[in-house]
């Protein structure tokens, strides 16, 4: 069996992550009473102004019937409302209230302040590796919407996982 079995390693990684926003998920709802993609979603709006649902879930990079559901509980929280077009009936819109911008402007980072805080510490070059070898996972996984699958699934991570080393590059066929 190989020694070295990056699949698994990124595998465990990326449960890793999963279950950390998992986690800072339910702390921001304990905390703030919104779930990390409701926030995601409505600092989108505030930002960009009025999108359509459509518009929003390709931004945050959710799938359509995920944005419903995040919809109607910003709607039901009174963050958003929908509001139709005015150059075309046909198209609604979701727009922030006044609720919902405050709770913007005043709400914590989505991102977990441990992170941020060492994210920020680290040089242009090293967020800049961070976020293009993500994106390339991304592309490698060939997601196009950020639903999660199956395998992905959060639970209880194997504390006795083996650390990562790189393959011994020192040896040259040639010897």
């Amino acid at each position: 069996m190989q020694e070295n079995r990056f699949d698994l390693h990124i595998l465990r990684s990326l449960r890793r992550i999963i279950r950390a926003v998992d986690i800072y998920s339910g702390k921001l709802k304990s905390q703030h009473q919104i779930t990390g993609p409701q926030l995601i979603c409505l600092l989108a709006i505030v930002e960009k102004g009025p999108l359509t649902a459509t518009a929003l879930a390709k931004s945050v990079h959710l799938s359509s019937s995920t944005m419903v559901g995040i919809l109607d509980r910003l709607e039901k929280k009174e963050l958003i409302h929908r509001t139709r077009d005015k150059k075309d009936r046909r198209q609604v819109n979701v727009v922030a209230t006044e609720s919902g911008m405050r709770l913007a402007r005043n709400a914590p980072s989505p991102l977990q302040d441990g992170l941020a805080r060492a994210l920020s510490k680290l040089s242009d070059l090293e967020q800049a590796t961070i976020a293009l070898s993500l994106r390339r996972i991304v592309d490698l996984m060939e997601v196009n919407d950020f639903d999660a699958a199956p395998i992905l699934e959060t639970g209880q991570l194997d504390q006795n996982e083996s650390p990562i080393t790189a393959p011994d590059t020192s040896k040259h066929g040639d010897e």
